[in-house]
């Protein structure tokens, strides 16, 4: 059966965790975003706000799109405006890892890289300054409903479907929150008693992929009334993890992933029994040239 490429979005990989639990009575999950075909969870977003902006007239191939990103939208966003004819300048700091800048170039998108003092903050500062003073659109993935919907209409019911109803417990890293506020709102519908679990570093850690925002920069698609909880993990244990979700479990992810991981390991052992389900948001091959493998 042939597919256009964009038809490979989604209907990722469950798989069960074999090394991670020592309670038999509890399941963990992983969901294997990173087998979408721009790499990453942001696939499901990046494609749902282009494709909804274009059929709502709200953009089209002579709209000069920006958005500022950390990197997985931008690789996304690069890779999907390129199919629809979009130009597309993207915005992130310059401590991003070279695959990342690279691989948004290949696809075709306009790289422009801010100072790594000022973080992501720079970079969205940047983009809103090029709409307000040069006519850019930005698709704004922190205030963007298409992108919490891409993971209510997607993400949420393939993980329902996949576990049979069975889940118990929902873990996100949280960046743009997207995943967590989709993911979330689908699966309070099918059942209020699933807990939703947020991922966030402690302070001080720096963990590509997941941010404990600044008040004036908190996307405001997030609802905290969605979250059922917040755990918090630190640099060293979301590196940990990814090494050790590559060794055991033959699961190859970012930093953000083995937070995630961290997290719901902990979860594991304050419960009795349960059905967990984990975001591994992208592949590891994307943070070689950093220092999370070495």
């Amino acid at each position: 059966m042939s597919h256009r490429i964009l038809d490979l979005i989604g209907n990722t990989p469950l798989v069960k965790a074999t090394s991670l639990i020592d309670n038999p009575n509890i399941t963990l999950y992983l969901k294997l975003e990173g087998h979408n075909p721009g790499g990453s969870v942001k696939d499901r977003a990046a494609y749902n706000m282009i494709k909804s902006a274009i059929d709502r007239g709200d953009i089209n191939q002579n709209t000069k799109l920006i958005e500022a990103t950390s990197g997985n939208t931008g690789i996304a966003l690069a890779m999907i405006a390129g199919i629809f004819k979009l130009d597309i300048e993207l915005v992130m700091p310059e401590n991003s890892t070279k695959e990342r800048v690279q691989t948004m170039r290949a696809f075709g998108a306009k790289v422009t890289l801010t100072s790594s003092d000022i973080g992501i903050e720079g970079s969205r500062d940047y983009a809103e300054d090029k709409v307000n003073k040069e006519g850019y659109v930005m698709l704004n993935q922190f205030a963007n409903d298409d992108n919490w919907r891409a993971h209510y209409k997607t993400t949420g019911p393939e993980i329902w479907k996949d576990t049979q109803g069975k889940i118990t417990h929902f873990v996100s890293s949280m960046g743009t929150t997207g995943t967590i506020m989709g993911t979330s709102t689908y699966l309070k519908e099918q059942s209020k008693d699933i807990q939703i679990v947020g991922v966030q570093p402690t302070d001080e850690s720096r963990i590509p992929g997941i941010r404990k925002w600044p008040k004036e920069y908190l996307p405001k698609i997030f609802n905290p009334d969605k979250v059922d909880q917040v755990i918090e993990v630190s640099q060293e244990e979301a590196t940990d993890m990814a090494k050790r979700l590559a060794k055991e479990e033959g699961v190859f992810s970012g930093m953000s992933s083995g937070g995630a991981v961290t997290a719901a390991v902990k979860l594991a052992k304050t419960l009795k029994s349960g059905v967990l389900v984990a975001i591994i948001c992208d592949r590891g091959d994307r943070y070689l040239s950093s220092d999370l493998f070495k």
